[in-house]
């Protein structure tokens, strides 16, 4: 199976390799505010997790996908097909950052940089860390997902968006997470929320902007800190929005952090 169909690659311009990759119920489309403002200096790649947008759903394997170094093995390939031998600018949002920075431990060669856009490691919370959830309510908000998947969709899409001034993008993330497949967003959405990555941060040496929302109930200021203090080489940028996708709704702010670190680079 092609690596490029399988994951919906599509390449615009030449430079630096910088791929950028989706959250949960999303697709590349959602890249659309910031990805063009790099392409005249940078080679960027877009895709899809495999079960999302218009990849190839048959290449969906329920026990691949059961942890997200499947996802990352995915971004590995994808690297090694279009943009062999040349490191590249991994930004991810939200659970991709982490599949960016598992994917930066098993194929450092592969990676220059990674830009975590609202990244959390793990959500629940544990002693001193804060996750930002109780494991009761990780559990109780799958088995709304799992039982009444459109149901949650449309309840929590505007939760996730914020945005409140532009509802027209939490009515946008309600839509993509409905034509999401519901048995593989269930599956991924149990991946992703019951994931704990915090032991792998400590192996990530590339050097790596956190860009976190000041006001982001899935990922709040209290992780990016987290990350901050753990991650060997990072910088940490907090952006005036309220909600979990600035790429969406402070694209601007988001672009002039993610310009700043790339120029200290």
């Amino acid at each position: 199976m092609s690596v490029l169909r399988r994951n919906n690659v599509h390449v615009e311009g030449s430079g630096t390799p910088m791929i950028f990759v989706h959250g949960f119920g999303c697709d590349q489309h959602m890249w659309r505010l910031l990805a063009p403002r790099f392409a005249d200096r940078y080679k960027v790649i877009l895709v899809d997790l495999v079960g999302n947008g218009n990849s190839d759903l048959s290449a969906f394997d329920f026990d691949k996908y059961a942890t997200l170094h499947g996802y990352a093995d995915d971004i590995c390939e994808i690297l090694d097909e279009v943009a062999p031998g040349e490191p590249a600018i991994h930004v991810g949002h939200s659970v991709s950052a982490m599949i960016g920075a598992l994917a930066n431990v098993k194929c450092p060669e592969r990676f220059a940089a990674q830009i975590m856009v609202g990244p959390s490691p793990c959500y629940v919370n544990d002693g001193e860390y804060f996750g930002g959830f109780e494991r009761s309510d990780i559990l109780a908000l799958l088995e709304t997902l799992e039982s009444n998947y459109l149901g949650w969709s449309s309840n929590m899409a505007p939760v996730i968006m914020g945005a409140p001034d532009k509802p027209e993008l939490a009515a946008e993330l309600t839509n993509s997470f409905c034509r999401t497949d519901p048995e593989i967003a269930k599956h991924f959405a149990r991946v992703t929320f019951l994931s704990d990555h915090r032991a792998d941060l400590p192996k990530l040496q590339a050097p790596t902007l956190i860009l976190q929302c000041s006001d982001d109930v899935i990922a709040p200021v209290a992780v990016g800190e987290y990350m901050h203090r753990v991650l060997p080489r990072s910088t940490l940028r907090i952006i005036e929005n309220v909600g979990h996708c600035p790429h969406l709704s402070a694209p601007s702010a988001s672009v002039a952090a993610m310009e700043e670190f790339l120029a200290a680079r």
